[in-house]
């Protein structure tokens, strides 16, 4: 079972929230679409891995072993890491290689491993250093200020910044939005009208390839999820 321990929204310009997870034997849950990336940390029998974790556009089942803890930093919509640009980590990841005990390297420097409490002060460094940095197009698109600008020009940025396009990164979001509504008990005609869905069918078809379940198992099947934040969709335009 996984169990999860706390979250905190961060102070950062470029982070979303912080998390933290550890595991009671081993299992498997269900990782849902999501536009953000994330830098992991995962800690199991000593070992320490720092991952960069990238956009997902499907939902997939991913294995975990037992007593392992993890962290996790998600980024903001439009923030990256230059060095490893989200259009080549879309359903992918990258752990980063260890350097001495404690640290790992990033952009040819050794950095060290980041914890909850510091967390803020790690990602502070990563945008001193330009190795963390967001494009304040796609935040100001996504609150539907960019007028003016040409949909080709939006979505350049999208792709550069996420690796998705604004319409992909959109029904990931309102995806998610209707899974937790689903998931706190609103009925299925409800989270439809709620996030935004045009019937029924449409949540579904959405739901099935985005969480990779139906509105239906999502009320009944305790299934574990990848961990869902308060969220709403995105503006609409």
């Amino acid at each position: 079972m996984l169990i999860f321990e706390k979250d905190r929204p961060s102070d950062s310009p470029c982070v979303e929230r912080v998390w933290r997870y550890h595991s009671e034997g081993g299992g498997s849950f269900v990782s849902i679409a999501e536009c953000r990336s994330e830098l992991v940390v995962g800690r199991h029998h000593g070992r320490v891995t720092v991952t960069v974790r990238g956009p997902e556009t499907r939902a997939r089942r991913l294995s975990y072993p037992p007593d392992a803890e993890w962290l996790g930093i998600r980024v903001k919509t439009g923030a990256f890491l230059p060095s490893r640009p989200a259009q080549e980590l879309v359903d992918g990841e990258v752990t980063l290689p260890e350097a001495m005990r404690g640290s790992f390297w990033l952009d040819g420097s050794a950095w060290q491993v980041p914890d909850y409490e510091n967390a803020d002060t790690f990602v502070a460094w990563l945008v001193r250093a330009g190795l963390l940095v967001i494009d304040p197009a796609v935040p100001a698109a996504l609150r539907g200020e960019l007028t003016d600008a040409s949909l080709r020009t939006i979505q350049r940025h999208f792709l550069q910044a996420t690796g998705v396009t604004r319409s992909a990164a959109r029904q990931i979001e309102r995806a998610r939005y209707a899974t937790l509504l689903l998931k706190r008990g609103d009925s299925i005609a409800d989270a439809t009208h709620e996030a935004g869905y045009f019937d029924q069918p449409h949540l579904t078809r959405s739901l099935k390839r985005l969480t990779g379940q139906t509105p239906a198992e999502l009320l009944r099947d305790g299934s574990e999820l990848s961990y869902l934040y308060k969220t709403q969709p995105f503006a609409t335009p």
